[in-house]
């Protein structure tokens, strides 16, 4: 799903801006803080807390701050007492988004979502209304350029390690997919080979797309998604999009 890749590229860039600003820095933090409230600071037990950890880690967030939040979380100090939510609706074209949510105050982010929904040609809808859409996976990028290895090898590997799928993305980049009990097994056997990975996460992914043609509607739903993963409650945005690069571009 090419419209998938280029989005996931878009945001990763975006992260790494966001990053400079300090602003992604709040959201981890949020992140670590109830993390480490729900299954405790132990990073070999806390599968959520471990991948906020590493993610804190690519972001080159300060290790004092990751202390800091996870203490937070632990201890009950100020700052625990965010609440989790899916909140739900539709981007032009039937476009179906999920949107996970860190909130002290629901009806404010309620509102503010709602309107962000609307101020771009979609509506807020009601919990259940698309989630059923999304499945909770392993994603994991990797390059297998000056490697000794071609792709029956690299699907092989990744199969008797637990992933689900390989998929080719060109010029020597593969994305695997794997069920969350096996990302980290997947993962560690292609570090094991010595492969790069150029990035990894569990996500939500969507078993049916919609095809975007318009260049106006496509341009709609980046702008949406952008404003809801610029707002400072969002934790993460997902969506059952397919748009051409060409378009995307």
């Amino acid at each position: 799903m090419a419209g998938h890749s280029k989005w996931a590229n878009t945001k990763h860039r975006k992260a790494r801006v966001d990053a400079q600003k300090g602003k992604i820095f709040t959201k981890i933090a949020r992140e670590l803080t109830v993390a480490a409230r729900e299954g405790g600071e132990d990073l070999n037990a806390n599968f959520r807390l471990r991948l906020a950890v590493q993610k804190a880690r690519e972001n080159n967030m300060p290790g004092e701050n990751i202390q800091r939040a996870i203490q937070k979380g632990v201890g009950g100090q100020d700052g625990s007492n965010f609440e989790q939510a899916n909140y739900e609706g539709y981007a032009v074209s039937g476009v179906a988004v999920l949107l996970e949510i860190l909130t002290d105050n629901r009806n404010r982010t309620a509102a503010e979502i709602r309107h962000i929904f609307s101020r771009h040609g979609g509506s807020l809808g009601e919990l259940g209304c698309v989630s059923w859409i999304f499945n909770r996976k392993g994603t994991i990028s990797v390059c297998v350029k000056g490697q000794n290895m071609d792709e029956d090898d690299l699907i092989l590997l990744a199969l008797e390690a637990g992933a689900e799928d390989v998929t080719a993305e060109g010029d020597h980049s593969y994305t695997l997919t794997t069920g969350v009990d096996s990302f980290e097994s997947v993962k560690q056997a292609l570090l094991d080979q010595g492969l790069e990975i150029v990035s990894d996460e569990v996500t939500m992914l969507p078993s049916t797309t919609v095809a975007i043609s318009d260049q106006e509607d496509a341009s709609k739903i980046i702008r949406l998604l952008e404003t809801l993963d610029d707002h400072e409650d969002v934790q993460n945005v997902y969506a059952n999009f397919e748009i051409p690069e060409e378009l995307l571009s």
